[in-house]
């Protein structure tokens, strides 16, 4: 039997790909720890994860495509993903394949880390 995880995870880059935030952050612990893929460094709180993904969509649309999610055995969820970075215009500035590393409190994301190096194809 599988905890759920893996559905809620693919749940949160469609939400993120239709830019509903409060449906991404409502799965997130209020204090978060995210990383800040964009300007770099962490991020702390869901406050903090919602500022941070207004500021980044005002300049560029990342869009994302899940590869796989996997159930790790011990508890995380490893999504593979393949991510498109556009301008406002359309232009693609980058293509990246990535593995995105979820944590949880309970039914909540509690962390999210990005293993880059790891990217399966």
């Amino acid at each position: 039997m599988t905890s759920g995880r893996a559905e809620r995870v693919r749940a949160l880059y469609q939400a993120f790909n239709d830019r509903d935030l409060d449906v991404v952050i409502s799965a997130m612990a209020p204090d978060v720890d995210w990383p800040n893929g964009w300007e770099g460094g962490r991020l702390l709180g869901s406050d903090n994860v919602r500022q941070y993904w207004e500021r980044q969509w005002a300049q560029v649309r990342p869009t994302t495509t899940v590869r796989g999610i996997v159930e790790r055995p011990d508890g995380t969820v490893e999504a593979q993903v393949h991510m498109v970075v556009r301008d406002p215009a359309g232009t693609v500035l980058t293509r990246s394949d990535v593995v995105h590393v979820y944590e949880f409190a309970g039914p909540l994301v509690q962390r999210m880390s990005v293993e880059e190096g790891r990217a399966r194809r």
